[in-house]
This record gives structure tokens, sequence and C-alpha cells, in this order.
């Protein structure tokens, strides 16, 4: 009954976005978002071929600070990769504006802990890190600090966001420059509780000195539990807290505006190798990850599997999701069905826009196309 509920109410939402886009736009406040993260690795979509009509800012990822002073070390290549990314992306029509993301999943989080614990060296960060969005061209600066992980950590990073907003404004008018983006990637929700201490975000400092987050609503499950199959970017889940409904309802009830909300979209799904193929439901008994780099696949890896293997593709009422069967192989993902559903419920939500990790994963556009169609801006 539950579920019946809210696809109900999802087709509502969605029937609201489709009919009244222009209400919605001319009535709205803050700009519209439709972000996507490019990683620095991803050849198969040099910066030129991005499709620039379905984003509004498109985030380089990652760079990275030296470990000892925390100032940022440019080498040649690097800095003819960012002259590349800003002036092409600059250049297309229709333009976007960048943004350089800091860290990344792969930096781990001790890193970040050091560098906000000492008023120096966050100055070192924050100095640095505005030289080089001007030296190259960007229209702001990206945090992405996967995770802060102690209390004492979220009060460092309410300080360096102060001091950062400080010093972002302070060049602004000494310049006569518009002043930088500050945004930063967040968990998926307010309060970290499935590890680690109990913590929250610093709700405040982030409303007042970011102009908005990057929520990552995606990573609920994955190799790391080879024995179950799992929704990774449910936006229900009616046994746990851990989903996008959840999360960003955590978010508002922190005291974030909505106005600074964006809801994260995974552009590639979780495999595992099942134990009975014919137990495939979400959460189904698995014997292990499945095809990909520790069980991942991008969307269009997924779309060419479905496709070579004449898999069985079905969407799953409950967590809002989908998945493909084929054997014994089980892929857990978003296409444009459960895309165009999340899409009405955030924006019946209220909150800002989206953003996608990583824009090399789509197929031909298709997703980050229908997200961009359904968003009216």
């Amino acid at each position: 009954m539950a579920a019946g509920i809210k696809t109900y109410s999802l087709c509502t939402y969605l029937i609201l976005s489709l009919t009244a886009c222009s209400v919605m736009a001319s009535s709205s406040s803050s700009e519209a978002i439709k972000g996507g993260y490019w990683p620095s690795w991803a050849k198969n979509l040099p910066p030129y071929s991005i499709e620039t009509s379905f984003f509004t800012h498109i985030y380089y990822a990652f760079l990275i600070p030296n470990n000892v002073t925390f100032k940022f070390d440019i080498g040649y290549t690097t800095a003819m990769e960012l002259l590349n990314f800003t002036s092409t992306l600059r250049a297309k029509k229709p333009a976007v504006k960048t943004l350089f993301s800091i860290g990344g999943a792969a930096e781990g989080p001790i890193f970040f802990g050091r560098m906000v614990s000492s008023p120096s060296m966050r100055k070192n960060f924050i100095d640095s890190s505005i030289e080089v969005a001007r030296k190259f061209g960007f229209d702001g600066i990206d945090l992405d600090w996967e995770y802060p992980q102690t209390p004492k950590d979220m009060e460092n990073l309410a300080y360096l966001l102060y001091e950062w907003r400080l010093e972002v404004q302070q060049e602004a008018k000494t310049t006569k420059r518009p002043p930088l983006l500050l945004t930063a990637a967040v968990y998926f929700s307010a309060n970290l509780f499935l590890s680690g201490p109990y913590r929250s975000y610093p709700a405040t400092s982030i409303t007042k000195n970011l102009d908005w987050i990057n929520v990552m609503n995606y990573d609920y499950h994955g190799s790391w539990e080879p024995s179950i199959t799992g929704a990774h970017s449910a936006l229900f889940d009616s046994k746990t807290n851990i989903s996008t409904s959840y999360g960003l309802g955590s978010w508002i009830k922190s005291g974030v505006p909505k106005s600074k909300l964006i809801m994260g979209l995974p552009l590639y799904g979780k495999t595992w190798l099942l134990k009975d193929s014919k137990s495939h439901g979400v959460g189904s008994p698995a014997i292990d990850v499945g095809p990909g780099d520790q069980g991942v696949l991008t969307f269009a890896e997924i779309e060419q599997f479905n496709r070579d293997h004449k898999a069985k593709v079905e969407y799953d009422l409950e967590s809002v999701s989908m998945y493909s069967v084929a054997g014994t192989t089980w892929i857990g993902y978003d296409d444009t069905l459960s895309v165009t559903m999340k899409i009405a419920y955030a924006r019946a939500l209220g909150i800002r826009g989206y953003f996608f990790w990583a824009v090399h994963g789509d197929y031909k556009w298709k997703i980050s196309k229908r997200a961009s169609q359904l968003w009216c801006v």
C-alpha cells in the first residue's frame, strides 16, 4: 500500500512538473542547477564533447593540494588541461559555468581533517584555491571531503567555510570581479550515523557560506555487501533510513534552505552475482559482486550489457529504481524512468536542482537529456 501511495504521488508530481514549468521558472528566486562532474581521467569524453545544452554547471574532478603546505602545485600538463577545460566550455553554445572540485573519494578523510585543524593551513588552502580558480578561469570551487570523521572535524569545517567565504568576498571586492561560487559535495544525510561517532554537518555555516551543496544520493549499497542485492540510489526504503527521500529530508530538517540543496543522481550501477537466478528482486541473496571494477558499471556499459545478454529489465516500485538480470548477473541502476520519477519528487519537494556523477557514464546523453527536459528553467 505504501509503495502504491508513493507511486501515485510521484505521478502527480510528474504531471505538475510537466505542465507548470513556465510558471515555476518565472516564480523561482534561484537559478536552477543542472550539474555534472567531469572526471579528468574520462578520456572517452573530452570537454569539447560535453553536450552543454543539458547542463548549467560542470565540475572538473579532481584537484588535490600539497599534503604538507595545503597549497595547489599545478604542473604544466595539469595547467594545460585546466585551461582547455574552462576555455572549451566557455566557448560552447550554450556556455556553462565551471568549478573545480577538490578531493574525491580516493583522497580519504584524514587529509582534510589535518588541513582544517590549523588556521594557518586553512589560510594556505583558501588563498591557493582562489588563486587557482582565477588563474585558470573557473567560476567557482567545490569541496568534496568524503567525509568528516569526528564532531571536531565538523566544527573545523564550519570555520573553513566561514573563512573561505570571507576571502572570496574580499577578493571580489578588491578585483571588482563577481565572487567565486563556493559549493560542497556532501553525504546523503545531514547526519553521519552509519559508521564512526554520530556527527552532524554544520548546517548554519553551510547556509551562510556556501552557494549550494551537492548531496550524494547514491552508493547506499555496493561491494561491501556481497551477499545481498541493493538499490544503491533508492528514492525510498521502507526498512531503513538509507534512501534519497530520507537524506534530503534530513538536510531540510537541519535548516539548510531548499534553495541550496542539489540532488545527486548516478550515471552508473552496482552489480552482483545472484545465489539463485530465479530470485532476482531488490534484496535477493547474492554470492559476490558482479562484473565491473568492484562491481560498478557505467550506464553506457549497462545499456551495452543489457543488449548483448538480452537482459530482463525491471522497474522496482518500492525503491523507485531499475535492475536488469541476465543469468545470475544482477545490476541495479537508474534509467530514464526512475530518473523521471526522482526529478518529479525533487521538484515537488522544492529543492533547487540535481547533479550527475559523472557525465562520462551516460549513453548518448539519454539520461542527461531527459532530466534537463523535466527540470525547466
